[in-house]
């Protein structure tokens, strides 16, 4: 057996989230995947990825790995990947990597985007890519609010009530809001995520931004670690898993953070 490490961008917009469904109805990105690789592959694939994304979020650079007996180069799984699959899901890259190498188990961090365009009339072009909000958003209190977020914190007041994570505590690397042309752009990076987290920061950072709360307000929902005192649940349209990092050993290519509009 040889173990693969995969690099997939998808638009979640038409998909039931990552992983797989057991009803043959509500389509995965995981089972489209896995899917297209067995044909590749002339076996079945089970794919294990760095961070499953919800229903209606996107990819820019999920991880993936999968262990297969037969014997295809990286070009084989890409380009014959890629002529199995829909429009909406792509391999970027493909490496063999040791069997030590876990695309969850391995990952160092792991990076998000959350996308915002702000004007009074929604765009048509990015339908389902990115949130539109009509209201004047304050960019630097939205990043001053959220600098209370960086470091090691229990992030049960951002946690979606059926999270299945063994512990509320995480480390937030850095996050970032700033304005890029017509777009604000929250970035951010944790060693893991609680499901929701993002989302819920976001809606909490809304509020801030309207001017209905004030910057301090963030820091107290953090430590009081009461989810109903937080914002309500951003949408998903504007969230991407834009970039996984690991040990430099493992070897696997670095690309630009997406989506590829910014």
């Amino acid at each position: 057996m040889t173990r693969y490490a995969l690099g997939i961008e998808y638009n979640g917009a038409s998909f039931s989230g990552w992983q797989r469904q057991l009803s043959p109805a509500l389509p995965t990105v995981q089972g489209i995947l896995e899917e297209a690789l067995a044909f590749v592959a002339d076996s079945p694939i089970a794919l294990s990825c760095a961070g499953r994304t919800d229903a209606g979020v996107h990819g820019s650079g999920q991880v993936v790995h999968f262990d297969c007996p037969a014997v295809r180069n990286e070009r084989a799984w890409v380009m014959g990947t890629n002529t199995r699959l829909p429009a909406e899901v792509r391999v970027q890259w493909a490496r063999v990597v040791p069997d030590d190498f876990h695309a969850r188990h391995s990952a160092l961090s792991r990076r998000y985007r959350y996308v915002i365009y702000c004007g009074k009339v929604k765009p048509a072009v990015l339908i389902a890519q990115l949130t539109h909000i009509p209201e004047a958003l304050d960019v630097e209190l939205m990043h001053r609010a959220a600098q209370c977020l960086v470091g090691e914190h229990d992030f049960s007041a951002f946690r979606a009530a059926g999270c299945q994570a063994n512990t509320p505590v995480r480390e937030v690397k850095f996050v970032d809001v700033r304005k890029q042309g017509r777009f604000i752009v929250l970035e951010i990076e944790a060693n893991a995520f609680l499901q929701h987290m993002v989302r819920n920061i976001v809606g909490s950072l809304l509020q801030v931004a309207m001017g209905r709360q004030s910057p301090e307000w963030l820091a107290q929902v953090l430590h009081r670690r009461d989810r109903t005192l937080a914002g309500v649940t951003a949408r998903p349209d504007g969230l991407y898993l834009v970039g996984v990092e690991y040990p430099e050993r493992f070897g696997l290519p670095v690309l630009p953070f997406g989506p590829v509009f910014l």
